[in-house]
């Protein structure tokens, strides 16, 4: 290295992205839940479509994609197939027709039911107030990236 040369920027490792971290924590989430939802034949996404559908029954495709931030066209094949196995049920909102309504049907209220016995807290290594932080904090990442992001692109 001469005098004249500039400092080189230290190097970062993968270890050191937080995008790193947050998407192996993803795919370690996966993992620990591959268990139960195998037991009940769902990939997480459709679980999760079931989790949000218990929280508020009856409400349109573009409601339920904006919580789980996903598009009509990668939502569709999955509400399809929720409703082909006897858990949801799609309408066409009477009040406006463009519009479709999706709703549980009493077999996808048991098996959100059924999926409750998931209880990651411990698995995470984290006390209850620890693991509350830490969904707090990365709900609040994700937000600000999405407000960041809006209008770009």
């Amino acid at each position: 290295m001469t005098a004249n040369a500039p400092p080189q920027p230290p190097t970062r490792k993968l270890a050191d992205f937080l995008c790193f971290s947050i998407y192996s924590a993803n795919l370690a989430f996966g993992r620990a839940y591959r268990p139960i939802l195998d037991e009940l034949g769902l990939t997480y996404t459709q679980y999760i479509a079931i989790i949000a559908l218990w929280e508020q029954d009856q409400q349109t495709v573009t409601s339920l994609g904006e919580k789980l931030f996903l598009e009509s066209n990668t939502l569709t094949p999955i509400l399809k197939k929720l409703e082909a196995l006897g858990y949801l049920r799609r309408v066409r909102d009477p009040g406006d027709e463009r519009q479709v309504l999706v709703s549980l049907t009493d077999a996808g209220r048991a098996l959100r039911e059924r999926g409750l016995e998931m209880n990651l807290v411990e698995a995470c290594g984290l006390t209850p107030d620890e693991f509350s932080a830490v969904q707090q904090a990365v709900a609040t990442l994700r937000d600000s990236l999405i407000k960041s992001t809006q209008g770009k692109g």
